[in-house]
């Protein structure tokens, strides 16, 4: 087989059972009008997506569709990552980070078009505490709202359920004090938050690292200074803007690596998936690691 299609039945508003089967249907249906034959598999667990890609790139798999959200796509490039594999999207998640940084359409059978279509590009691979992230990783705030999010499970998920958990945490929330060396710069701070990131946003247009590109050999590395929770809301449109950079407190600048510090075990997210580390983690950066496949020339 050339072409496989991991589905995550259960990714965003509306997923389940019955989900799972009608993408599985229209996966198939698609590309085997477009004279291939196609191997569908379907996620049954956290984990899975990444056992199943390298099952398929074991079978032959030159391309591997991840349909579901950052932690899906997430899963399957981590076992495509430094191989002749690559990666194609079909987004139906709550954020669609990556997807929307590589202007993956978000229709199903367009994006499955950009799957078997001509175009791929060299994309920039990111690794924190061991652990590989494509996207943006994060501590703080954003580390206790994906936290939060994924105590969830499979209730109220969507964008709406993501702002309502923001909402609740950055009330609630107390930072610690972290040493953040990049490359050669060190800096103390008890911030709201530090994301590194190998793309530009969350997802849904929240631009936390406006200046990121997905292969420049680097990580931009955004510390967010406390603040009180008012101040934060009023402040919050100006990322969705572009315009986090200039907001007071915000320091940006980029890395090929990073170590992060902490009198307590550091909790993070790597493209939105939780995670608890220990009182000190790095991040380094592999340049161009991962072929992902694109809608044009980039």
């Amino acid at each position: 087989m050339s072409v496989a299609v991991i589905i995550n039945p259960v990714s965003g508003t509306g997923g389940g059972p019955e989900a799972g089967r009608r993408r599985a249907e229209l996966a198939a249906r698609v590309l085997v009008a477009r004279g291939f034959e196609p191997v569908v598999y379907l996620t049954e667990r956290s984990g899975h997506a990444r056992e199943l890609a390298q099952v398929a790139v074991n079978h032959g798999a030159r391309t591997v569709v991840a349909w579901g959200g950052d932690g899906t796509v997430n899963e399957v490039a981590s076992a495509l990552v430094f191989s002749d594999a690559r990666l194609a999207i079909v987004p139906s998640g709550s954020g669609n980070g990556l997807a929307r940084e590589l202007l993956v359409p978000f229709d199903p059978t367009r994006a499955l078009g950009v799957a078997i279509g001509p175009h791929e590009h060299a994309m920039d691979a990111g690794e924190l505490d061991g652990h590989l992230f494509f996207n943006v990783a994060g501590i703080g705030l954003d580390a206790r709202v994906a936290h939060r999010f994924a105590e969830q499970g499979l209730v109220g998920r969507g964008f709406s359920r993501y702002l309502a958990i923001t909402l609740r945490e950055i009330v609630r929330y107390e930072p610690d004090e972290y040493i953040i060396v990049a490359d050669d710069e060190r800096l103390r701070s008890r911030p709201l938050l530090i994301a590194i990131a190998n793309a530009r946003q969350y997802g849904n247009g929240a631009l936390i690292a406006p200046q990121a590109r997905l292969d420049d050999g680097r990580l931009d590395v955004v510390v967010v200074a406390y603040r009180s929770p008012i101040r934060a809301l009023v402040q919050a449109p100006r990322v969705f803007l572009g315009q986090v950079g200039r907001v007071s407190g915000v320091t940006m600048r980029t890395a090929a690596e990073v170590e992060i510090r902490s009198a307590r075990p550091v909790v993070y997210h790597l493209d939105g998936e939780p995670h608890v580390g220990g009182t000190t983690i790095s991040a380094k950066v592999h340049p161009r690691a991962l072929r992902v496949m694109v809608p044009g020339p980039r």
